[in-house]
């Protein structure tokens, strides 16, 4: 009988589950059918397969060290570890104060959770950065939280303020030659760098945060920031910011996998966050107010098109906090990403001779002499040097993955997936595998050309991810790699020269090692 009764239960509550994950809707057409008997006949969520939980610290065990089998650092790795285990889908479940992972690795499956999305989908935030910009600073914030750790109509808000002139193809060709003129000067500095055997200092990944710094310090603060200047102290106030953004972004991670504890209890890390965060609205700040001063000096009959980045928004906002919350977001999570991102694109460069020698090939038709300037038009030929970008970031994507948090029940993989689950869509693995892209082990960069017969499936690879959410500063960043890599391969052969690096997480996915780059200069001509 108390088996019985037992079964009479668990029937009850499946039915009740499933009438509760089934949309409702009306009968009739094709495609509510198959919508309805696409519930009616899937799975129950607590039969997703994935890691079992322990009593009391569920999966969070598994991030700890010394006994935990999933470190931060290899999360790529734990990526490929739960697709290989348990299939195109797998739950991480059970984790101290946050809600399950799911992971998906079925492309047409993030596809359609991608084309269900409204226009405020929301990303997986990350907790410790909701938490200082709406309780730590949230008079600051207020109403302009900005883009980053943000959703729903906020979120919406803030973008469609900074929207336009962010992604206008014109705004952002009126930094190709600042850019370039940082970038050159980034170069002369390389050749200062080199030792006796003509290779970079073993810190060059620091070299380069400060050539991305003084980069996204001019297209988000209308300031040349003195990044690269030689004389630099380690205590200066750019290295200081460098220092802030690597300690704010390396530790989410850490906050919020592996010690969830300060949103119980202020930890050390916690209060170090805090600081960080607090130092870059000080930076922030002084700079928007000076290019507050020069927009009020400037002229009214100036063109808008003559205007920077930061003089537009400030021109059409009331409230300047828009562009101090803008530039903090675009520093925030912009010096680390794109100067991992070139630190990988180097040293596959410089470890790919075959590849390296097409691209300066196609440099050299393009800038004939050493000394020619860039334009719009001159970058938009450098078709093989944006396929190369692309396939780096398609076999070593800096972003391990892209996510959403469900805002509705849907149907993934045959299972019925409850709001308010997180999803991981780990491009790092779906944009290696064979079913989604050709030849997917082969590095190709000719499979991004027009005239490439190779098949990619279109939501595999997504390095700045997809849709409304998709990243907000990807033309700057694509410009910056690119300027910078035509003009360092016109003028110099890069290689490197010791044991192989392999890749890990800090916050971005990168080689991890010294980048001791050979750099020998071209003939000129």
């Amino acid at each position: 009988m108390k088996n019985i009764r037992q079964f009479q239960i668990q029937t009850m509550r499946w039915r009740s589950t499933a009438t509760a994950h089934t949309p409702h809707v009306s009968a009739g057409s094709p495609e509510d059918l198959e919508v309805n008997n696409e519930f009616i006949t899937a799975k129950h969520y607590s039969e997703v397969p994935g890691p079992m939980p322990w009593p009391i610290i569920g999966n969070t065990w598994r991030m700890l060290p010394v006994i935990g089998p999933y470190q931060i650092s290899d999360l790529a790795n734990v990526s490929y570890i739960l697709y290989k285990q348990y299939g195109k889908i797998a739950k991480l479940g059970n984790l101290v104060g946050r809600p399950d992972l799911l992971f998906v690795y079925d492309a047409d499956e993030i596809e359609k959770v991608y084309r269900q999305e409204g226009d405020t989908p929301f990303r997986p935030s990350m907790p410790c950065l909701v938490k200082y910009k709406s309780q730590v600073r949230g008079q600051f914030f207020g109403r302009l939280p900005g883009v980053v750790g943000v959703h729903g109509e906020p979120w919406r808000e803030f973008r469609t303020k900074v929207q336009k002139p962010v992604l206008q193809p014109q705004t952002v060709k009126k930094y190709i030659q600042p850019i370039e003129e940082v970038s050159d000067y980034f170069i002369k500095r390389m050749q200062e760098m080199k030792n006796e055997n003509s290779e970079m200092p073993a810190d060059f990944d620091n070299e380069i945060h400060k050539w991305a710094l003084e980069c996204i310090g001019r297209v988000a603060l209308d300031a040349r920031l003195g990044c690269l200047r030689p004389d630099l102290p380690k205590n200066s106030e750019p290295q200081k910011i460098i220092n802030a953004a690597k300690y704010a972004l390396r530790n989410v991670a850490l906050l919020e996998l592996k010690y969830p504890f300060w949103r119980y209890l202020p930890s050390t890390l916690w209060k170090k966050y805090v600081s960080n965060m607090d130092y870059f609205i000080e930076i922030c700040m002084k700079y928007i107010d000076d290019a507050m001063l020069r927009l009020k000096n400037k002229p009214q009959s100036v063109n808008e098109s003559e205007l920077s980045l930061v003089e537009r928004i400030l021109a059409n906002e009331s409230d300047p906090k828009t562009a101090y919350i803008l530039a903090l977001d675009l520093i925030l999570v912009g010096i680390d990403t794109i100067s991992m991102a070139v630190c990988s694109m180097l040293y596959q460069i410089a470890t790919r001779p075959e590849e390296q020698e097409k691209i300066h090939q196609e440099i050299l038709k393009i800038l004939p002499n050493k000394n020619d300037k860039l334009d719009a038009s001159k970058l938009e030929k450098m078709v093989y040097l944006k396929a190369f970008i692309k396939e780096v970031l398609r076999m070593y994507s800096t972003v391990i993955g892209n996510g959403r948090t469900l805002q509705k029940d849907m149907v993934i993989c045959g299972y019925k997936i409850p709001k308010g689950i997180q999803l991981v869509f780990p491009t790092i693995v779906t944009g290696n595998m064979e079913e989604y892209v050709t030849d997917c082990k082969q590095f190709k960069p000719e499979r991004w050309l027009k005239q490439s017969s190779g098949y990619i499936h279109p939501y595999a690879s997504l390095p700045y991810g997809h849709g409304p959410r998709m990243c907000l500063g990807r033309r700057f960043a694509d410009l910056e790699m690119q300027v910078f890599l035509a003009k360092l391969i016109r003028s110099h052969k890069l290689e490197y020269l010791h044991k192989p690096l392999d890749y890990k997480v800090t916050f971005m996915y990168a080689p991890d090692g010294e980048l001791k780059f050979k750099m020998t200069e071209r003939p000129t001509s």
